[in-house]
């Protein structure tokens, strides 16, 4: 589907056509329309494709670099620890460890470690694993959003091909997994707005009036129930997942308010908010208990940090009640760490460096061993492919542009998931001056990837008012040629800067090469 017939959609919005008792105008039926052909074997093919390519480039020699790799120091020992403890542990004490993370993503290594061994490969296939499955859901996601099969592949391969993402799908940080749950929240909250439509279809087939309904129908919302589950374990990695509950809650409103609005309920808003906002605390309920599930291993032994505070200090611990004090004053003391922590780093960076690659993070350095040259450089760094993410303006401003003239709600969808994922940490840069990194803006990726595939769709889409003829079919011929160079461009440069995204040893002269903005990248 294009985005031209988007804006012919948006503008049937305002037809008022009424709803009939025993049948439904077309005009609605395309309103409401969803993704009904999400099992054309097309779709899946390139989706198989797109994620072999993507596993490749994220598994092979994954045991590379040796040894630990920037944050590998803390998070695969403390791993390690946890599957003989069950908590953190401080080998230098003998005791629990005061850690300001909560488990889920060292749990997520520990499973690596289990399988393969305290090791490279032990400790970094649970990224890459995480790392792939993200290209996964993000075609899906696309191809549900878009209805394109190319635009799918394009968002997939977009990602697939972004050395910031490879380079983090390689190491054994916690943020590929914040990146993996995230997404996989927003999957499920798209997952949701179609059911939710096709639910409003369903019932307008059956002799549902809405003009005189009083509510929305009936129907158990699985996928949002589903996402405030992936949501909890979100949190159960970073604690940053929570800057995108705000926006995802206002998503689900927006979109169940549209589509009784589509389907003709009169007073839309006021006649479902409060089914809307009653399932929204159903599924926050799970969130909070599939991220008291993330710490299972603090409430089953009596060793964690804290696990007994109020007992040592002299205050009643009561059962059950007592250990989710204890757990706050935890989160309490987890959370001024956080808040102070202004000390310098040389790879520290702020937000609005983030998109121009104004300060990458150096993750491995070594100069040692035979490249056939005099001095030799072998890099890890954590730098977004350049060609693509210089194009992640441009394409925001695309997204703006066309979402107020289109109303369209994908540009809505994908600006709501871009802003949740960076403003935050503008504020918090300016507020406080607080460290921050490059890797944070990861949950944000996905979204500014979908915006680039939304502005390449636009760049496909015929130009409004030629709708047939040779005219529309050169039109599209330009734009899919402007969009295959522009593929084709990110993986030229993926692939020059290939060698400093995986730690390859190359001439110390063609290292230099590469450092396009200098000191920068130093």
């Amino acid at each position: 589907m294009t985005l031209a017939t988007d804006t012919a959609r948006s503008e049937i919005e305002d037809d008022p056509t009424p709803v009939g008792v025993r049948g439904v105008p077309d005009a609605v039926r395309r309103r409401l329309s969803t993704l009904d052909n999400w099992l054309n074997p097309h779709s899946w093919l390139v989706t198989l494709v797109v994620v072999v390519i993507a596993g490749i480039l994220r598994f092979v020699r994954l045991d590379r670099p040796k040894n630990y790799v920037f944050d590998e120091v803390y998070y695969p020992t403390d791993a390690w620890d946890m599957l003989h403890h069950g908590v953190e542990w401080d080998e230098k004490t003998n005791g629990p460890a005061y850690v300001v993370h909560p488990p889920l993503g060292k749990w997520l290594i520990a499973l690596g470690e289990m399988v393969f061994g305290n090791n490279e490969l032990g400790w970094r296939v649970p990224a890459a694993v995480a790392g792939t499955l993200m290209v996964l859901i993000l075609v899906r996601v696309a191809y549900r959003m878009f209805h394109s099969v190319v635009l799918a592949g394009t968002a997939g391969l977009l990602m697939a091909l972004d050395g910031f993402h490879l380079v983090l799908s390689r190491t054994s940080l916690l943020d590929i997994f914040l990146g993996l749950f995230v997404l996989a929240t927003f999957a499920a909250l798209v997952l949701d707005r179609d059911a939710y439509r096709r639910r409003w279809l369903r019932a307008l087939e059956s002799g549902h009036n809405p003009e005189t309904a009083t509510r929305s129908p009936g129907g158990v919302p699985w996928w949002l129930l589903a996402a405030g589950a992936l949501f909890g374990l979100a949190c159960g990695v970073k604690w940053s997942a929570l800057f995108f509950a705000p926006f995802f809650a206002l998503l689900v409103i927006v979109w169940r308010v549209g589509a009784r609005r589509s389907a003709g309920m009169r007073r839309p808003f006021a006649r479902g908010i409060a089914s809307d906002l009653g399932y929204l605390v159903l599924s926050f309920v799970l969130t909070v208990l599939f991220y008291l599930a993330t710490w299972t291993g603090w409430f089953v032994t009596n060793t964690g940090y804290f696990r007994h505070y109020r007992a040592d200090n002299g205050l009643s611990e009561p059962p059950v009640l007592g250990a989710l004090l204890n757990l706050m004053h935890y989160h309490h003391e987890a959370y001024t760490f956080h808040s102070g922590l202004t000390e310098k780093h040389p790879y520290q960076s702020w937000p609005w460096q983030w998109l121009l690659l104004g300060r990458p993070v150096s993750f491995s350095w070594n100069t040692d061993g035979n490249c056939g040259a005099p001095q030799c450089a072998g890099e890890v760094l954590l730098l977004g492919t350049p060609i693509l993410w210089w194009s992640f303006l441009p394409a925001l401003a695309v997204l703006v542009w066309f979402g107020i003239a289109r109303r369209d709600w994908r540009a809505f969808a994908i600006g709501t998931g871009v802003v949740a994922g960076l403003l935050p940490w503008f504020y918090y840069a300016i507020a406080d001056g607080r460290t921050m990194f490059s890797f944070y803006v990861l949950p944000a990726l996905p979204f500014l990837i979908l915006a680039v595939t939304y502005a390449l769709g636009a760049v496909m889409t015929p130009t409004e008012g030629v709708t047939s003829g040779p005219g529309r079919s050169e039109r599209q011929m330009t734009g899919t040629i402007v969009a295959g160079v522009y593929v084709l461009a990110v993986a030229v440069c993926f692939a020059y800067f290939h060698p400093i995204f995986v730690g390859q040893l190359i001439p110390y002269e063609a290292w230099q090469h590469r450092m396009w903005l200098g000191s920068r990248w130093i």
